[in-house]
């Protein structure tokens, strides 16, 4: 697995557990941004909007749109993966 391939599965958990603590799981992808900074991120906007596509794709989070926002809720089934219940191949499960 190459250095791209583990930042990204990393990055996928990251969001996945900022919208497991948001209220309702839900948070819009300028915040997930900010937020993702104390993870060790520096992501671009369009780098958090294209792996929340991703994240949709695979049922983790719903994703729509508010105005220029887009704005994501997490599926139970991304917040049991966030929480080590579940696990999805192409995100790192939670540590210990």
């Amino acid at each position: 697995m190459s250095y791209l391939d583990t930042q990204r599965r990393h990055l996928r958990l990251s969001i996945l557990l900022i919208l497991k603590d948001a209220p309702q799981y839900r948070c819009n992808d300028s915040i997930l941004r900010d937020t993702l900074q104390p993870f060790g991120f520096d992501p671009s906007r369009d780098q958090v909007r294209g792996e929340l596509t991703w994240l949709a794709e695979q049922n983790l989070v719903e994703v729509s749109e508010a105005g220029k926002l887009l704005v994501a809720k997490a599926t139970q089934h991304g917040v049991d993966v966030a929480a080590g219940r579940a696990r999805h191949p192409d995100v790192q499960r939670p540590g210990a």
